[in-house]
């Protein structure tokens, strides 16, 4: 199918078209590949087959033929082409319309790729605006799974790999911020301390941190619905596979929190530390600055144009040496001992 190409997509790539992916399954066997999209009705028409459909920046005439082929409402046509939606799972008659984001940290940028999919009994139509998202692990994950134990042809052991692909993804974008957050830390604490280097990606890294939980946490939503029994969105062999992905789902919305808060602490050690480098400073200044009014309290004394004790004598000058060097000495002791300097 001919496409055209799409705008900018959230990260600043440049989308392009691609032709569409489809597979088709019978009896957990491969029965087709690549065929065009207007025969998912007819794979469909028997009933023990399950059929997947990828679409990625497709255009109007590429969403019309998906909507006819599987009946699709045009408010939930829509939500998949829009940019932006919220990660959520809406109900419609026969089937249901998800939405989920894909993160990935790359040198301490974080990007995310939109995710849309249509699920129906016997289908999984994947939607995506740009090539962010990797298909072909996700079909790679579907081959390499064992057997749902299903006993009957259903799309929700191909919702379950896709969804724990995401949650995985979601997970390792975590990691890479706690490493992120390690390596925060070690600036912090380093003895270069480069504080616009802190500030800067601190900054960053709790930025990625807010845009992160802001898609995790509707996740939880997400899979509480599907494991609703009375929804019967997925079949009882199935639940423990998507309880597995709710507990994943969990320690990605735990362990973000964690990192935001142990952003904040750093921030919050940096300015202490910081402090703390000031009142050294200030103590080594202020010390130095007490060395240095000795000499020049004795050349003042010395210098009034009155007469003194030793006034325009040899001995005079000695005397002020001494003093000069006696008093620096014994303050700069002083100092050094209650570690000022």
């Amino acid at each position: 199918m001919g496409s055209q190409p799409s705008k900018a997509d959230i990260d600043g790539h440049q989308a392009g078209p691609g032709p569409a992916k489809t597979r088709a399954w019978r009896g957990g066997e491969i029965l087709a590949e690549d065929f065009p999209v207007a025969e998912v009705s007819d794979y469909l028409a028997r009933h023990d087959v399950v059929v997947w459909v990828d679409l990625c920046a497709p255009n109007h005439e590429d969403l019309r033929v998906i909507s006819d082929e599987l009946g699709l409402d045009p408010v939930a046509v829509e939500d998949a082409v829009s940019r932006h939606e919220r990660a959520k799972l809406d109900r419609y008659h026969g089937y249901a319309f998800l939405n989920v984001y894909v993160p990935h940290v790359d040198g301490g940028e974080m990007i995310m790729h939109e995710l849309s999919a249509f699920i129906a009994e016997r289908a999984l139509v994947t939607v995506r605006q740009e090539h962010g998202f990797d298909v072909g692990a996700l079909i790679r994950r579907w081959d390499q799974s064992p057997d749902s134990g299903t006993g009957e042809p259903t799309a929700a052991f191909l919702l379950y790999g896709m969804l724990d692909l995401v949650v995985d993804l979601q997970l390792a974008a975590v990691q890479a911020l706690d490493d992120e957050a390690d390596a925060v830390e070690d600036l912090v604490f380093g003895d270069a301390f480069p504080v616009k280097e802190i500030q800067r990606r601190s900054y960053r890294l709790r930025k990625n941190l807010a845009a992160l939980r802001r898609v995790a946490a509707p996740m939880r939503e997400v899979l509480n619905t599907l494991l609703r029994r009375d929804l019967r969105l997925v079949p009882a062999p199935l639940v423990p596979y998507f309880q597995d992905v709710y507990d994943h789902t969990l320690r990605v919305g735990e362990w973000t929190d964690a990192l935001r808060d142990l952003v904040a602490d750093l921030l919050d050690t940096r300015l202490a530390l910081q402090s703390n480098r000031m009142n050294e400073v200030m103590k080594k200044v202020t010390s130095w600055a007490a060395i240095i009014a000795v000499p020049t309290a004795v050349t003042g004394f010395y210098g009034m144009n009155v007469p003194y004790p030793g006034f325009s004598e040899h001995d005079g000058f000695i005397t002020s040496l001494v003093i000069i060097v006696v008093c620096s000495t014994v303050l700069y002791a002083i100092f050094k001992i209650r570690d000022w300097l």
